[in-house]
């Protein structure tokens, strides 16, 4: 980033907050600035009282199942390590872990408050560096040695935390600067403390054990003291927050080895408590309004609620409940063949990670909530190792939280359709929240009154999701914009108003104005303000009606204003689907429909449009670093009064 490019974001950043978190910020850059000289100050003598849960072996595994842990785990030995998903890196013997795996750039070993983690020449793609240092992958060793027994998985475990305690003093380099990532470290040590059994782990043998053992807390010291200094606050309070204060707490509930272990811990509690509820909404949607961020964020709450119950810091019934709505929600729009639309950013990042790399951390956080709301058996691989892993009483839940549910108007979200969860389900979305949480809404996309539909569990309209962070701008800007998502883009021009990769200026307010009565006959009509902004304001009115007993979806668009403009109307669809245009209009084929689409209204251009790149048009991200061409088709007028009418007809073949 150069210099004038950074003096806009900052100029732009300052518009997005208050006089208040100013005046936080400013403190907390003296603060910063203060603990250079603590960066090799040694922490305090820990005190006796780790917690050890007394985790013995592994859980119920089928041999399938132990053959590809123990074949990943010996990968992992080798320095292959799958970040995100499934993109696998080779991050060296032993492992570099200051650098960034694919650029092959290592971060300075400086103070962490004087590195621009910006800077691709200095750092590589920090999301990059970051992941490794998750330390997810530690946790496969802790795995293998508790399926085995086998003492190299010890000897492996050791080397490699070693290796990092060495590479990564406290507040040296660029894992040291991102508190959020301080957090996760710690969840996943405490993991694999308990796995290889805590205090009375051999892993602690010896001399060299001994003094592992002590490098170790000293460390855990200083990313509970740099999360409790540097909380993610104001405009940055969202899923960052919850991640700083789950790890807190969870470093503090197992490691309650000084003075100030106490206090972390309840004050970490206490917030945990608050920014559940603060983050999600009535109806379970969380406010960040992006899907990705919303198991991240459940994953965090449910990991740090499990520790509460081992070691008897419960939580309470409400914080629970929060937890049993977003499951609610997200058992809701998930379709019958278990795609859950990519509403928002997401870069697969996972808490934890327990199972195969590339599960569906949707479903496993699905079987997790069953298993702990619902009493039922653990049959999922990832939630059977969690649970073992984190032994306690299950909570005192809401008996009364419903299964199931299709309007979510307060998070944002309506479904219409037919025969939820059956073979022949049609599932749609409408879009009509805000555009994400806080002042400068990071990870929302410009996406108002945009649409998602799926059938018999094909995606057919789809949101193409994010692609990278901090690939070339235009791709950030593309996956982020009105163009890749099912609605009206006006004059060319998003929704809303970009001042950065993670931030909106101006924020395009949708509002509902006739509310449906159910999902199977659908009436919606809705509007939002995002052109109000234009010379000549415009505001773009969508109404959709689904018929269930035609399998009939018909979208009405119009825009009001006082003279024409260009409007641009798209249709994203999955990949795998036969897309063609046709004297007829659009014909959509899948493994068992075919959809028909006519458009009608003034003037309309159709044309089909695929993996267009300047500007980009026609992409779809399955997951994060990984795009591919997908078909779009964008419908094209002039217009200021006559709406465009699309008409889906959906047969099943």
């Amino acid at each position: 980033m150069n210099a004038t490019v950074r003096m806009v974001w900052w100029m732009n950043r300052l518009r997005c907050m208050s006089v208040a978190e100013i005046g936080y910020r400013v403190r907390r850059m003296a603060r910063t600035k203060m603990a250079r000289g603590a960066a090799s100050r040694a922490a305090p003598a820990p005190l006796p009282g780790a917690r050890t849960f007394h985790v013995h072996g592994a859980p119920a595994l089928g041999p399938l199942q132990i053959d590809a842990l123990l074949a990943e785990a010996d990968r992992i030995c080798a320095g292959h390590v799958v970040l995100f998903a499934d993109r696998s890196f080779d991050v060296g013997v032993p492992t570099v872990w200051n650098r960034d795996p694919d650029s092959g750039v290592t971060g300075p070993s400086v103070f962490s408050g004087d590195i621009a983690i910006d800077n691709p020449e200095l750092v590589g793609d920090i999301k990059h560096v970051w992941e490794l240092n998750r330390h997810l992958h530690l946790v496969r060793l802790a795995q293998a040695w508790s399926v085995s027994g086998d003492v190299r998985w010890l000897h492996a475990l050791e080397q490699q935390l070693r290796s990092w305690l060495d590479q990564c003093p406290p507040l040296t380099g660029p894992n040291w600067t991102s508190p959020m990532e301080l957090g996760i470290r710690l969840i996943n040590w405490a993991l694999l403390w308990q796995l290889v059994g805590g205090e009375a782990s051999t892993l602690f043998a010896g001399e060299s054990g001994q003094r592992l053992r002590a490098d170790w807390l000293d460390s855990i010291h200083a990313h509970c003291r740099t999360i409790s200094r540097n909380l993610s606050r104001h405009s940055s309070a969202n899923n960052h927050l919850i991640g700083e204060l789950s790890g807190l707490f969870v470093a503090a509930s197992v490691w309650p080895c000084w003075k100030a272990s106490g206090a972390w811990m309840e004050q970490a509690r206490r917030e945990l408590e608050q920014q559940a509820r603060s983050q999600y909404s009535l109806d379970g949607v969380n406010r960040e309004q992006a899907f990705g961020y919303h198991v991240f964020a459940a994953e965090f709450l449910f990991v740090a609620g499990l520790v509460g119950q081992a070691c008897d810091v419960a939580f309470s019934r409400t914080y629970w409940s929060v937890l049993q709505r977003a499951l609610r929600f997200l058992r809701s729009v998930r379709d019958v063949g278990g795609h859950v639309p990519m509403v928002g950013d997401s870069d697969d990042g996972s808490v934890f990670r327990l199972d195969a790399a590339g599960s569906d951390r949707a479903a496993q956080l699905l079987a997790l909530g069953e298993t702990v709301f619902g009493a039922q058996p653990p049959d999922h691989p990832g939630v059977r190792w969690l649970l073992h892993a984190l032994p306690g009483k299950r909570p005192d839940a809401d008996p009364h939280e419903s299964d199931t549910g299709w309007a979510f108007p307060d998070g944002g979200y309506l479904l219409f359709g037919a025969h939820f969860g059956e073979e022949n389900e049609i599932k749609g979305m409408l879009d009509c929240g805000p555009l994400g949480y806080l002042g400068i809404a990071a990870h929302g996309h410009a996406d108002a009154l945009s649409m998602t539909l799926s059938v018999a569990g094909e995606q057919v309209l789809v949101d193409p999701g994010t692609y990278s962070y901090w690939q070339e701008q235009k791709w950030r800007d593309y996956f982020r914009g009105t163009s890749a998502h099912n609605t009206v883009r006006v004059d060319g021009r998003d929704q809303s108003v970009s001042g950065g990769r993670f931030m909106w200026l101006r924020k395009a307010r949708a509002s509902i104005e006739r509310m449906p009565a159910s999902p199977q006959e659908f009436d919606f009509r809705g509007s939002h303000d995002g052109y109000a902004r234009l010379s000549d304001p415009v505001r773009h009115l969508r109404s959709v009606r689904f018929d269930a007993a035609s399998s009939t979806l018909v979208v009405r668009d119009e825009v009001a204003a006082k003279k024409a403009h260009p409007l641009e109307l798209f249709w994203h669809f999955a990949p795998e689907l036969n897309v063609r245009l046709t004297s007829a209009g659009l014909h959509v084929r899948g493994k068992r429909f075919v959809l028909q689409m006519q458009a009608s209204g003034a003037d309309l251009k159709l044309e089909l449009v695929r993996g267009a790149e300047n500007p980009p048009l026609g992409w779809y991200s399955r997951c994060y670093e990984s795009k591919e061409p997908s078909d779009v088709l964008r419908i094209s007028t002039v217009s200021s009064a006559v709406p465009v009418e699309c008409r889906f007809t959906i047969t099943f073949v």
